[in-house]
């Protein structure tokens, strides 16, 4: 009897391995609690550690061997490709290339409101040297109070917003610098959805036509009441990308891992492509600043299209303390032919 209970702990923690290492595979990445699970995939690394841990120690026992072995197989092979994964996507790189006259630089950061002080956000926008900050969580009064110091400091910004009418959470922020044109904010149907659900979105477009459309995101949390409304986001933000020029920024509350499914042509959401990740950024956590960055969820992004490829990218750890629980990140994008 006890050998039949190790043998059936051994191929549950040998499925719950695989499920949590590439739950695509078995369609669960949008599901409730594999999503949760695998946006902090460090930690489920550090978890499969620790059982390897513990099937070696269960190996000291000799009528327990057997069993031990195999947890221990189990915990190392999990961990060592979760590690693989994270690498490949990109541990973290440091600077941004020299701009070019044509390159574009796109910050986005979700200010949690109030909580986040003016000034921190001007200062990052102005030595970044940035042209579009996506500013999730932010009110029109603050994006507005964030130009006009930007502009006082020689980088003048155009704000567009929305809004669903409550608390900071309920407003998105954009700004546009006015050396890409003008630009309006424009409705985006997609499958009689017209916006993120709880929590809005802007589209931005250049009024002449010429220039990319410009999507500053924020999808809903997939809190367990919310999943149908974040796995509805995250398609209204793919769709987005249907068109050859967009670049999108903000927070996605997604990372790339739960839109294995909804890339296409190639691309991770729709026909945009992670800028991190082609940077080497793309495990490094944008949340929770509480936590250090290589065990955080990378959750905020900034894609584009074809048309423009990642050059470079920063997650900003130095203003872990400022008061949001999201790092800033700013991705250098040039033009493709």
């Amino acid at each position: 009897m006890l050998r039949l209970t190790g043998i059936l702990i051994t191929i549950a923690a040998a499925i719950g391995a695989a499920i949590l290492t590439w739950p695509q595979f078995f369609r669960l990445e949008q599901t409730f609690p594999i999503a949760q699970l695998v946006s902090l995939r460090p930690v489920v690394a550090v978890g499969f550690a620790a059982l390897a841990l513990l099937g070696l120690l269960i190996c000291l026992g000799r009528r327990t061997r057997g069993f031990g072995a195999g947890l221990a197989m189990i915990g190392i092979l999990a961990c060592a490709a979760n590690v693989g994964i994270l690498a490949f996507r990109g541990l973290g790189t440091s600077g941004l290339p020299e701009p070019t006259a044509d390159s574009i630089r796109v910050m986005t950061w979700n200010t949690a409101g109030e909580a986040t002080d003016v000034d921190a956000i001007v200062q990052t926008a102005i030595a970044m040297d940035v042209d579009v900050v996506a500013l999730p969580e932010t009110t029109e009064k603050t994006g507005k109070a964030i130009a006009v110091a930007m502009r006082e400091r020689g980088n003048p910004m155009w704000v567009h917003e929305e809004n669903y009418q409550g608390w900071d959470a309920t407003y998105t922020t954009l700004l546009i610098s006015p050396d890409l044109g003008d630009y309006a904010v424009v409705t985006s149907d997609s499958a009689g959805t017209r916006n993120t659900s709880v929590v809005p979105s802007v589209v931005a477009m250049p009024v002449d036509g010429k220039g990319p459309t410009i999507v500053a995101v924020h999808a809903v949390a997939p809190r367990p009441n919310d999943m149908d409304h974040w796995r509805s986001d995250l398609r209204w933000v793919a769709d987005q990308c249907a068109s050859p020029d967009v670049i999108l920024a903000g927070d996605f509350n997604a990372t790339v891992d739960h839109m294995s499914r909804l890339g296409t042509d190639g691309g991770t959401l729709g026909r945009c492509h992670d800028a991190a990740s082609a940077t080497g950024n793309g495990a490094v956590g944008t949340w929770d600043t509480g936590w250090p960055s290589l065990l955080g969820a990378p959750i905020d992004h900034v894609m584009s299209t074809d048309a423009w490829r990642a050059t470079g990218s920063v997650v900003v750890t130095s203003l872990d303390g400022s008061g949001s629980d999201h790092r800033p990140v700013i991705v250098q994008l040039e033009p493709v032919g």
